[in-house]
């Protein structure tokens, strides 16, 4: 049977934080390059969406979290109870052969509107820890898609679980075409910091006071490229700037799969997307976890690449200056380290995780 041979449309249920849309987004290219038709639900935070996802039909329900005092947690369900009903129209009009649902509770009025019409739904999960809105949608999911081998609040026998990967961008999965070349003896060391929008007050204090605790020789050797908020990047600039460190900073960095090609070493927080780019380029790194993720998913990201080899794993309460600084010299002392991290790191990523991802949601169309 081929791809086409699914008339009907399969529909991706998909809002709330990149790290959630990028993983729709990722699946929406893969579709259409089979030539399969796809529908987006989203809520409207999705008006703001570029890319695949745009350019096809998109679908608006109300959603929110219901969570917070008890207030906050009725008018949360009042408003998924009006998506559900909304979702309901959607898939009247639109009959999908499939519902894939990515987390957050954007995709909750729509995974249950599928199962109260029996069509069949996969969630994928994109951290080591199921989210609450997958933990209130697994129990009628027909498939369920992880980005790791071991998945908090998962049972280990459920036969409905397959191991997909998190699929990235098409300019980081071409990184892995280029092997990692750990530093030469006085090479240019490269380092990385993607600061990301949570918690990177805490880089921005602590990473420029660790680089400045580093010996001389390899401060001067240092070729540092880091992510800063716009309220810290002109402070931070100055610290580098007054100790002749060789830096560039940037609030965001369009390019940053070409500096992720050519990295020595990143410093980052674990978030799904995150860990999954540094898998898939195959570059060591030292990840911080960002410690106020919901159930530290964090924490169970990083411990997934830390068990491996492919990182070093720096909790919040022990990431100081010094502590750091001795990390960084360790590493950028011993080049082998960093290369046997970086192929621990290659070997944990999942480069055709759309691709495996999209033969799952077909296999459970046809079933259908």
């Amino acid at each position: 049977m081929s791809q086409t041979s699914v008339l009907r449309p399969v529909m991706l249920a998909a809002g709330g934080t990149g790290g959630h849309v990028f993983p729709a987004e990722a699946l929406a290219g893969e579709l259409a390059a089979r030539g399969v038709a796809f529908a987006l639900v989203t809520d409207s935070r999705g008006r703001n969406w570029q890319g695949a996802l745009a350019s096809h039909p998109i679908h608006y329900v109300r959603a929110a979290s219901p969570s917070g005092n008890a207030v906050a947690r009725a008018k949360g369900l009042v408003i998924l109870g009006l998506g559900f009903l909304q979702a309901l129209g959607v898939l009247r009009r639109v009959p999908p052969s499939a519902v894939v649902g990515f987390g957050s509770y954007a995709s909750v009025p729509t995974m249950l509107a599928a199962r109260l019409r029996g069509v069949p739904s996969v969630i994928h999960e994109q951290n080591a820890v199921l989210g609450r809105a997958n933990r209130l949608l697994a129990g009628g999911a027909a498939a369920i898609a992880t980005a790791f081998a071991s998945v908090r609040h998962l049972g280990r026998g459920d036969r409905r679980v397959a191991l997909v990967g998190n699929p990235v961008r098409d300019a980081v999965r071409r990184t892995r075409e280029l092997p990692y070349a750990a530093p030469q003896s006085g090479e240019r060391l490269k380092l990385v910091v993607i600061g990301g929008s949570q918690g990177a007050a805490a880089f921005s204090d602590i990473i420029p006071q660790a680089v400045l605790m580093l010996p001389a020789d390899l401060r001067a050797r240092l070729s540092l490229a880091q992510q800063c908020r716009p309220e810290d990047i002109e402070r931070v600039r100055r610290t580098y700037a007054e100790a002749g460190v060789d830096a560039e900073l940037a609030t965001f960095f369009s390019d940053f799969p070409a500096r992720l090609a050519g990295a020595h070493l990143v410093i980052a927080r674990s978030g799904a997307s995150t860990v999954a780019e540094i898998s898939v380029s195959g570059r060591p790194s030292i990840l911080v976890p960002y410690p106020h993720a919901t159930e530290d998913h964090q924490r169970a990201n990083a411990v997934a690449l830390d068990e491996v080899g492919a990182c070093l794993l720096l909790p919040q309460e022990r990431f100081t200056a010094a502590a750091l600084a001795e990390h960084m010299r360790g590493l950028f002392e011993q080049p082998e380290r960093l290369a046997t991290m970086a192929a621990a790191a290659r070997a944990a990523g999942h480069p055709d995780a759309a691709a495996r991802l999209a033969d799952l949601v077909l296999a459970m169309s046809r079933k259908k």
